[in-house]
């Protein structure tokens, strides 16, 4: 019955279209996005096709608005998803809906939403539809600026979880303060500064966690958490410190300990015309923060701990993608980027850009046995772990060769510890070259063309890939790639799609494998098992 009442508001959306167009007072837009895999069974990448060979993921959402009030619901069609996502994935039906009304300086929203405090830490419900993520939450939410450079944030709701919500209660604050809209003598002296504070508190039932056959765990109903902040920009300068900690939340992601969590950040920039650099680090303990404890997988998380590595776009430089781990780490990473001007002898006639990027994972120090039950380990502050989880360091050249040449070159060297952080394979080191040209053919035709080489002496040992990308402006683009392994399976991971693109429609076709391994996307992974097939997108946005 829920679901046909929610179906029911979508309808009622799209009906209310006849009225935003002869009032003009209301505003319809939406979009359609569709995802389809027609699989095939394919024993050299362990490709299955079991069930049904056609697989979909669909989302149709819709949106009416005018000045004061907003209405949207969201249609997901799942009943065979692609593959790599969770079981309770499955489904079909309206499971985004909400209600907004603004007035004056107050906005107020009941139904589903997202909401990030800060940097996440406490707090981040976000949706990322490559990683099957949609933790929205379900209740009210307040936002209201009482004074100028003020803005407050109040709610309470449940978190989703797929097709339905998780049972605990989040209930939540967070205030920023922007002095500079208070203190006008600060902008003067383009200096800006903002202090932020949050809280959130989750209540979840008891359940019964059994440390050994007569012996059971108390759990606290109410677990509380806290977030401090305060960024500082003067000219060029930015600087960004913030802390957060919650209360004992014993859970299976820490193995049901009783100890605090927290985490650090200091992140510092700076930039001017051709030139930028970025530092941080970032120490945490048991931030593993779910609105169900006992939950695997990527579901649940109400908070989130950025990552301190790129995100790589290059496929053989994201072939081992680092997933941050909640329990605990210490990451730092330092980003320098330069542009030798035009007529100098590095930037010859058209300038040249430069890139290095330095990013290292390891663990903290614990002391203690972390049995169930107890207060777990101590962790000092400064101390190091003597596991090393990622590092990569990775130099980048940018150049423009003639007014209708580019080149790109990259050359990275990577530590991925594959036993830590997939359960096998030891310490992976690797070496990545990638070499990326653009060529202007015609007034409205381009040709890209990538080669890629990765060597290792571990797990799959050497990789090879190649990519040639042909667009047409301002409809078509033709794409070929091959991912072959050198090493140990000497398997090819061929590809090729068509696009289109028109106005609000963009439609690909394709037909390839996928390489088992995992996507990420903000620190945190998806495995998606290798796949063989054709594919086919559809957007369309209005």
């Amino acid at each position: 019955m829920k679901r046909w009442m929610m179906i029911g508001l979508l309808i009622s959306l799209s009906s209310a279209s006849l009225y935003a167009q002869e009032s003009d007072k209301l505003h319809l837009s939406g979009s359609l996005q569709s995802d389809m895999l027609l699989a095939q069974k394919d024993s050299a990448t362990g490709a299955e096709a079991t069930g049904s060979r056609f697989r979909t993921n669909t989302y149709l959402d819709l949106r009416l608005s005018n000045r004061y009030f907003e209405a949207g619901a969201r249609l997901e069609y799942m009943p065979h998803p692609l593959p790599g996502y969770e079981s309770d994935f499955k489904g079909w039906g309206v499971p985004y809906a909400y209600l907004k009304g603004r007035y004056k300086n107050a906005e107020l929203t009941l139904g589903s939403f997202y909401e990030q405090f800060g940097s996440g830490f406490i707090l981040r419900s976000y949706e990322e539809r490559s990683l099957g993520i949609d933790n929205s939450l379900q209740g009210a939410r307040l936002n209201y600026l009482p004074c100028a450079g003020v803005a407050v944030k109040l709610l309470t709701g449940r978190q989703r979880r797929y097709w339905h919500h998780n049972k605990s209660w989040m209930t939540g604050a967070d205030v920023e303060w922007n002095m500079e809209e208070s203190f006008k003598s600060l902008q003067e002296h383009n200096t800006y500064i903002m202090l932020g504070a949050s809280y959130l508190n989750k209540y979840e039932r008891d359940e019964v966690v059994m440390v050994d056959p007569t012996h059971r765990l108390r759990l606290p109903r109410y677990v509380n958490a806290f977030d401090l902040r305060l960024r500082v920009q003067h000219h060029g300068f930015n600087v960004l410190a913030e802390m957060a900690m919650k209360t004992q939340d014993p859970s299976h992601d820490n193995g049901y300990i009783y100890r605090n969590g927290y985490v650090a950040m200091l992140s510092g920039s700076y930039s001017k015309r051709g030139m930028s650099l970025l530092l941080q680090a970032k120490r945490s303990t048991n931030m593993g923060f779910r609105s169900r404890r006992g939950m695997e997988g990527i579901s649940s998380f109400i908070n989130h701990l950025p990552p301190f590595t790129v995100e790589h776009t290059y496929t053989l430089a994201a072939l081992y993608p680092y997933a941050t781990r909640p329990e605990g780490e210490w990451a730092y990473q330092a980003t320098a980027a330069y542009t030798f001007p035009k007529g100098s002898w590095i930037g010859g006639k058209y300038g040249t850009t430069t890139k290095v990027n330095f990013s290292h994972v390891h663990s903290v120090l614990k002391k203690g046995a972390g049995e169930m039950g107890t207060e777990g380990y101590g962790s000092p502050f400064w101390a190091w772990g003597d596991a090393t989880y990622y590092q990569d360091i990775d130099v980048q050249l940018e150049k423009r060769l003639s007014k209708a040449t580019k080149l790109n070159l990259m050359y990275m060297y990577q530590r991925y510890n594959q036993t830590l952080l997939e359960g096998h394979g030891g310490m992976l080191n690797t070496h990545i070259f990638v070499a990326d040209v653009k060529q202007k053919l015609a007034t409205n035709a381009i040709l890209r063309v990538e080669g890629q080489y990765l060597a290792s002496k571990e797990g799959d040992k050497d990789w090879l890939f190649g990519l040639g990308e042909l667009s047409f402006a301002p409809h078509w683009m033709v794409t070929v790639s091959d991912l072959y392994n050198a090493g140990n399976t000497h398997v090819h991971y061929y590809q090729g799609y068509v696009t289109y693109s028109g106005g609000a429609h963009r439609l690909q076709l394709g037909y390839g494998r996928t390489r088992a391994g995992f996507n990420c996307s903000g620190g945190v992974c998806r495995y998606i098992p290798a796949t063989k097939g054709l594919t086919l997108s559809y957007n369309y946005n209005f």
